[in-house]
C-alpha cells in the first residue's frame, strides 16, 4: 500500500541568528532555523533543511525561584552572568545563548538600561556564540532596556524579544535600526499571532526576521493546547499564508520547571521518584513533544536535558 504524501504550496521562512565576521559581526557560528516545506519529520513530503536548535538560558541575576536540582547545575556562577555564559559555552558546548534580563524588572533590582547594555556588550566580547535577548516582561521597562541592548549589540544579528500586540512598536523600531531579529509573542492564539506579524511587517521588518513565540505549557499544563495551536499555525504557513510561515521559539525550561511535578520534594511525593531525575525528565519530554509540533528553537535550562534533546534531534535527522 502506497502512502499518500501531502504537497504544500508554502514554506517556513528562514531566519539567521548571529553574524559571522564576514557579515560584519563577531560570532563564531550562525544559527539558521526554519525553511521547512513539510510538517515535522516528514521528509518525503518536502524539504526539512535545518535542525531545531537548543539555547541555554542564563539570567542577569540569581534566579529567585529555581528549584534546588536546577540550581545545582549553575549555583557556582549565578553571581556572574558572564561566567555563567562561559560555562555554558565551554563546558556544555552551547552554540546559542538566551539571556533573560530579569534584573531590569522593578521588582527584581530595577537595573538601568545602560547597565543591561553594558552586560550585553561584555557577553558579546567574552563568548562568541549568537545571543537571544529577552526582556523582563515589564513593558515600560523593556521599552527602555531592549533598545539600549539592541544598540550595544548592533551588527551581531541577535534575536530580541518579546514584542506583544499592545507593545511592539518600540522594539520593532530598535531591531530595524540595529539589524536584529524579533520575537513576536502571542497568548496561545493563532489569530493574535497572525495580526501581530502583520503589524510588525507593516513597520518594515521582513518576515525573515520574525520568530513566533506561541507561548506554551509544559507536560500536563496545557501542552496539548499549545501543540494544537502550533500545528494549526504551521499548517496555515505551509498552505501559503506567509504571515504564519515563521519559525517557532518555545521557552521550554521556563514552563517545565514551574510544574509541581518537576520540583516538588520527594519527601512530599515519594511515589514520584527522585527530584534529580524527575525535573530533567519533565523538561526532556516537554521539549520532545514541542519538536514534533514544529518548534525551531527550544530555550532550555538543565544541561542534562539539553544534552539529551540534542541527541534526540540528531537521531531524528
Amino acid at each position: 500500500m502506497e502512502l499518500i504524501a501531502e504537497k504544500w504550496s508554502g514554506a517556513v521562512s528562514v531566519v539567521k541568528i548571529g553574524a559571522a565576521k564576514d557579515e560584519g559581526g563577531t560570532r563564531s557560528n550562525v544559527i539558521t532555523v526554519g525553511g521547512e516545506a513539510a510538517l515535522p519529520f516528514l521528509p518525503a513530503e518536502g524539504a526539512l533543511p535545518n535542525k531545531p536548535a537548543t539555547a541555554h538560558e542564563i539570567w542577569d541575576i540569581t534566579p529567585p525561584d529555581w528549584p534546588e536540582e536546577l540550581n545545582k547545575a549553575y549555583k557556582n556562577v549565578f553571581a556572574d552572568p558572564v561566567a555563567w555564559a562561559q560555562k555554558c559555552v565551554k563546558e556544555d558546548k552551547a552554540r546559542l545563548l538566551c539571556v533573560r534580563l530579569q534584573g531590569a524588572h522593578p521588582d527584581f533590582g530595577d537595573k538601568k538600561p545602560e547597565d543591561e547594555a553594558k552586560l550585553i556588550g561584555r557577553l558579546l566580547k567574552e563568548v562568541d556564540v549568537p545571543l537571544i535577548i529577552l526582556g523582563c516582561q515589564d513593558d515600560a521597562k523593556d521599552n527602555l532596556v531592549l533598545p539600549a541592548c539592541c544598540e550595544a549589540a548592533k551588527g551581531e544579528r541577535c534575536l530580541v524579544g518579546s514584542a506583544v500586540q499592545d507593545n511592539y512598536k518600540t522594539l520593532t523600531a530598535a531591531v530595524l535600526a540595529d539589524g536584529h531579529n524579533i520575537i513576536a509573542e502571542s497568548p496561545i492564539d493563532i489569530n493574535i499571532a497572525k495580526q501581530l506579524n502583520i503589524l510588525i511587517s507593516d513597520m518594515g521588518l521582513p518576515l525573515e526576521r520574525i520568530i513566533i513565540d506561541p507561548t506554551i505549557g509544559a507536560l500536563g499544563y496545557g501542552l496539548e493546547y499549545a501543540y494544537s495551536i502550533m500545528e494549526r499555525a504551521r499548517l496555515a504557513g505551509l498552505s501559503g499564508d506567509k504571515m504564519m510561515a515563521c519559525p517557532f521559539i518555545c521557552l521550554v525550561g521556563q514552563e517545565a520547571w514551574r510544574a509541581k511535578e518537576a520540583k516538588a520534594p520527594v519527601s512530599q511525593f515519594p511515589a514520584w521518584g527522585a527530584e534529580a531525575e524527575r525535573g530533567v525528565a519533565w523538561e526532556i519530554v516537554t521539549a520532545t513533544a514541542l519538536i514534533q509540533a514544529g518548534a525551531d528553537i527550544l530555550v532550555m535550562r538543565h544541561p542534562k536535558a539539553i544534552e539529551k534533546i540534542n541527541k534526540y534531534i540528531d537521531s531524528l535527522f
